[in-house]
């Protein structure tokens, strides 16, 4: 049995800051798990592969408006969570309940909790610092991994300066506007509504605890905590073959050309359609998210014959 920690302080963001949202028409489905309500988008056929989009920091569901109708018309399950801390999500009060170490398990016991089987993972960001751990430790639950602009850093690697100016602002800055800092991670930008529907979750500064934290729980040195799981998942990811493919953008500063490590190292990376998303910043969902939707479905369907 997975051992959870039970949070029983924590704030829910009023459903009534998602109501102006006209281009996410999707109904928001809730999971008990350690005391939180967590909530994801179940969109398509429930007995088609099921695709699992995770999203990282400070982003939500939304995020993948573009790819959901695109993965869905393919035939796919669209399975699509809010990270505790963020979106539709409860969001833990204190900052001793947020760890790298406490969402992996929020999120392995959500997965455990609807007996997901045959998944595809999809994960960019913070969404892939979880979700490979995730696939590390319930492998036989994932059939493939696409990744898209992220990792799972040791902390015994270089780390970007443009990230550790990030962590910085996250950490210091009084200011933490959420929707412009998306906006900044787009080559295209964001409409005014849009920068609205990623603000939607906040409704004080209280609510962006997450937010501010995550750049904090990136492995950065040899001494972080979370080293040695993250070096007994690439062991796993080292043995991996399944398929594994990229998409990484290039326009992103923190992670262009960290795909490159994937295909030296994992088995099933090899022969992959390995795509590189030209034009697209580090929300490479919101920069070219219909493209990146079909790369991901053909990928999916042709390696399921």
């Amino acid at each position: 049995m997975r051992q959870l920690p039970l949070i029983s302080h924590f704030l829910r963001t009023p459903e009534s800051r998602f109501d102006h949202l006209s281009d996410f028409p999707y109904t928001p489905h809730y999971t008990q798990v350690g005391g939180l309500r967590i909530a994801h988008l179940d969109e398509g056929p429930r007995d088609a592969p099921i695709v699992l989009l995770m999203h990282g920091e400070p982003t939500w569901s939304y995020l993948y408006r573009k790819m959901i109708p695109v993965l869905v018309a393919a035939g796919l399950r669209v399975i699509v969570p809010d990270l505790v801390g963020f979106g539709r999500s409860d969001k833990p009060s204190s900052k001793h309940d947020y760890s790298y170490l406490n969402h992996v398990q929020w999120m392995s016991a959500w997965v455990e909790a609807h007996d997901f089987q045959h998944m595809t993972l999809f994960c960019q960001d913070w969404g892939s610092l979880l979700g490979l751990r995730m696939v590390a430790e319930m492998p036989t639950r994932f059939d493939r991994v696409a990744l898209a602009n992220g990792g799972l850093p040791t902390g015994t690697t270089f780390t970007p300066k443009a990230f550790k100016i990030w962590r910085a602002f996250a950490v210091f800055s009084p200011w933490f506007p959420i929707g412009l800092i998306v906006k900044s991670g787009c080559v295209a930008g964001l409409s005014p509504h849009e920068v609205a529907a990623y603000d939607a979750p906040f409704p004080s500064r209280k609510f962006k605890l997450a937010a501010r934290l995550f750049p904090t729980f990136v492995p950065t040195t040899p001494e972080d905590p979370e080293r040695a799981n993250n070096e007994r998942a690439w062991e796993v990811f080292k043995r991996w073959d399944k398929p594994f493919l990229t998409l990484f953008s290039t326009r992103d500063p923190i992670t262009r050309g960290g795909e490159k490590v994937w295909h030296k190292l994992v088995p099933g990376a090899q022969g992959q359609p390995h795509t590189a998303i030209r034009g697209a910043g580090h929300f490479l969902q919101e920069d070219k998210g219909a493209e990146v939707a079909q790369a991901l479905a053909a990928f999916v369907l042709e390696s399921a014959l």
